[in-house]
């Protein structure tokens, strides 16, 4: 959608141009502000651009691997530390915790300040906390590194997307950028147990962190030699109060999800922990309209693709987090099988998903969202109705097509999420409205790691190895139920009422958007 009537119709996408000096475009871009950085960022070239999207790809393909990569080691990782099944949940949702608080802060702090300079900083924090994870004495110890690691993960993915939208301005390219980016999430999410298997069996958990190192060192290289500095015309202030708020919901409805089923869920400190988390968001929706420049912009969500695009996020990754979290414990702890075993038993899923990726990305690029969307929803629900009935018997046929119909379900879904969060935006908020579209992702995974591992530690009776078949049931009756919202959400975010609301709320966001340009572009 097109975000700027000036900035979209004056981009020049044909490779006459020559490419400027990567100090010369950076100087542009810098001086002047947000005016300097789009005229750099017009005169790339189409092949530079096209590179420009690879280096911010490479910084998601890390990051994406990282969300489930982690998955399969979960075994070798217990038995290193001799862990319980909570702290297990803490080594995956202590990362997508501070990911999920940190993203919208990163977005809106890369658009003020400068969003290669953001960039640069979030690799080489995400490349120095994963060599800490790889020596971490304790669990404790890698709680607190993956914590560090999200850090520098925040500033990659909101700030990457920001990067990308602001280099491709034209509406169609941008939305087979787009494309080719919500397929990079499919692909390294997917690849994520297959690498993590291998990595495991052969050098043991640790070296699932080394992977990150020379990928983050060379797109650092590649980031500062051909990515030119741009920053939003308007910087917006800091809000350190709705960023403390955010937290604050996020990390108390995560500790108290987590930890309810060994503590008691009427205890006093779950009580006191969810009673904060409500408190806190009922803070945040009261405070965050009042401010003249908020952390979240709550007339995003007047667009109703842009709000259904959040949800369906957060019941897709939650879907997929589920999914990783119960299905490793079940094929290791329940089959067991080997974690590289383990991990090219998922092979299904992860073709299927890097399959559907760019498949997804094209659909949405020239058809739209909808279709994508509806199947991925049937797809995800029809998937873990057959997993909902799996015992230590089940045949292997059975869950390589379960698998495979969920890589299906999870492989078209990023594109349109993806395309929905910043069609409609002004560039100027890029950063911040990826942002919120990556972060509704990483609340989807916390939560779904937290919901159907708080059910099955609750459930089980015994030793995992005999009871987790059969407590896992109900956890996977709750994700078909996150697959029927997606396909409910792909109906309402696509019909002409969303796409109405989607056209004014681009024209209340940008006042220069004619309404005839916005209807076009919705």
């Amino acid at each position: 959608m097109r975000a700027s009537s000036s900035g979209g119709a004056r981009a020049s996408f044909g490779a006459g141009r020559p490419d400027p000096a990567p100090g010369q475009s950076g100087g542009q871009a810098t001086q002047g502000g947000g005016a300097g950085a789009r005229l750099a960022i017009h005169e790339l070239s189409r092949k530079r651009r096209i590179g420009i999207l690879l280096i911010c790809s490479m910084s998601l393909l890390i990051v994406g691997l990282d969300l489930t990569i982690v998955n399969v080691a979960l075994p070798s990782i217990g038995h290193s530390f001799h862990a319980s099944v909570s702290g297990l949940q803490w080594t995956i949702d202590s990362y997508t915790l501070v990911l999920a608080s940190l993203l919208m802060l990163s977005g809106s702090t890369a658009d003020r300040l400068g969003r290669r300079r953001t960039f640069v900083i979030g690799l080489t924090l995400f490349a120095t906390a994963s060599l800490l994870c790889s020596f971490a004495p304790s669990l404790a110890f890698l709680v607190v590194f993956r914590m560090l690691q999200a850090v520098g993960g925040s500033m990659l993915n909101p700030v990457a997307m920001s990067i990308i939208t602001n280099t491709f301005t034209n509406p169609r390219e941008r939305a087979q950028a787009v494309g080719v980016w919500g397929a990079v999430v499919g692909i390294s999410i997917a690849l994520g147990p297959v690498v993590g298997g291998a990595l495991v069996t052969s050098a043991g958990w640790r070296s699932i962190f080394w992977i990150n190192v020379p990928v983050g060192i060379v797109a650092i290289v590649l980031a500062l030699r051909y990515i030119p500095e741009s920053k939003a015309p308007h910087r917006r202030r800091a809000d350190p109060v709705g960023q403390v708020l955010v937290m604050a919901v996020l990390a108390c409805l995560t500790y108290g999800i987590i930890e309810g089923p060994g503590r008691g869920w009427g205890s006093s400190p779950i009580l006191a922990v969810f009673a904060v988390a409500v408190a806190a968001l009922i803070g945040l929706l009261a405070y965050e309209p009042r401010r003249h420049e908020p952390l979240i912009d709550v007339r995003f969500f007047r667009s109703v693709p842009f709000s259904a695009a959040t949800v369906t996020a957060v019941a897709a990754f939650a879907a997929m987090g589920g999914f990783l979290f119960m299905n490793t414990l079940y094929l290791q702890e329940v089959r067991d099988l080997s974690a590289l075993h383990a991990g090219l038993d998922t092979m299904p899923m992860a073709v299927a998903t890097m399959v559907m990726s760019p498949l997804s990305g094209r659909i949405v690029g020239t058809r739209g969202s909808r279709l994508p969307l509806l199947v991925s929803g049937a797809a995800l629900a029809a998937s873990c109705v057959m997993l909902a009935r799996i015992d230590p018997s089940t045949p292997f046929t059975w869950l390589f097509g379960a698998y495979m119909i969920f890589g299906v379900g999870f492989g078209l879904v990023n594109a349109p999420i993806t395309n929905a969060a910043v069609s409609g935006m002004p560039r100027a908020q890029a950063g911040v409205a990826a942002a919120i579209a990556s972060t509704s992702r990483q609340i989807g995974q916390t939560l779904g790691v937290a919901v159907v591992g708080a059910v099955v530690t609750s459930r089980i009776h015994g030793p995992l190895h005999s009871g987790l078949a059969s407590a896992s049931h109900l956890g996977w009756w709750i994700l078909v139920g996150c697959g029927g919202m997606v396909l409910v959400l792909g109906v309402v975010a696509t019909s002409r009422w969303a796409l109405e609301t989607a056209r004014r709320t681009a024209v209340a966001l940008n006042p220069e958007v004619l309404t005839g340009r916005a209807g076009e572009a919705a």
